[in-house]
């Protein structure tokens, strides 16, 4: 890892290059002819993926900032026509299709409500246009988990805390599912929705994570596992 400043140059190279929050690709002249490059577009930690395809920037964001292929945990705020507008925490509501859902057609197709929850994927992410969600893999057009989130509760943390869960080196998840069954699911905009059979499991969940958030307690794995002593789950 490294630190990048805005109007860096990064040497993200790869066949399927994806580029996550924090990095633009632009065109360039040079004496050879035309080529790209990438830019960084916010301070922070330069991060990739381990076969280097997704490249993007850790900061201290406060505020989303959407990426195409990522996951994203949103509130339903309005039916609109044929579609509806989703709050995702980015300056602007996304846009999500009702037929953007596994096996959905004109006659069949999901009735969400105001203030659903939803797990879905950025399809379309650009600075000057809305965001555009899916609830299916773009690939094998299978739900693949996104879709309706019913029950459970919807937290808030940053988002390094929520890469973090990602990683599977990561301590909470796996110590918390050694407690009790639970449901995750993990949104890179820095909501984290939580299912566990008991409310008194779910509530430690929320717990344990704003106490492992950085931003927040920021306890490592033994100082979280004493505390989940004290929640009695």
């Amino acid at each position: 890892m490294s630190i990048v400043l805005p109007g860096d140059h990064v040497p993200a190279r790869h066949v399927n290059l994806k580029l996550g929050p924090g990095l633009l690709q632009v065109s360039s002249v040079t004496p050879k002819g035309a080529d790209s490059i990438v830019v960084a577009t916010r301070a922070g930690e330069l991060n990739h993926s381990a076969n280097r395809s997704r490249w993007f920037v850790e900061g201290n964001s406060r505020r989303y900032i959407p990426a195409s292929q990522e996951a994203v945990v949103g509130v339903i705020i309005q039916k609109v026509g044929e579609g509806y507008r989703v709050d995702i925490g980015s300056a602007h509501p996304a846009s999500l299709d009702s037929l953007a859902f596994e096996g959905a057609t004109k006659r069949n197709k999901p009735n969400l409500k105001a203030r659903c929850l939803v797990y879905a994927r950025v399809s379309l992410a650009h600075k000057d246009m809305e965001p555009e969600l899916e609830c299916f893999d773009a690939q094998t057009r299978k739900s693949e988990g996104f879709g309706e989130l019913k029950g459970g509760f919807a937290a808030r943390c940053s988002l390094k805390m929520c890469r973090d869960l990602l990683d599977p080196k990561h301590f909470l998840l796996p110590l918390l599912g050694g407690r009790f069954p639970l449901e995750v699911a993990v949104g890179l905009n820095g909501r984290v929705w939580v299912s566990a059979k008991e409310i008194k499991q779910t509530i430690a969940m929320v717990r344990c994570i704003e106490a492992a958030d950085p931003d927040g307690g920021g306890m490592d794995a033994v100082a979280v596992k004493t505390f989940l002593e004290t929640l009695e789950v």
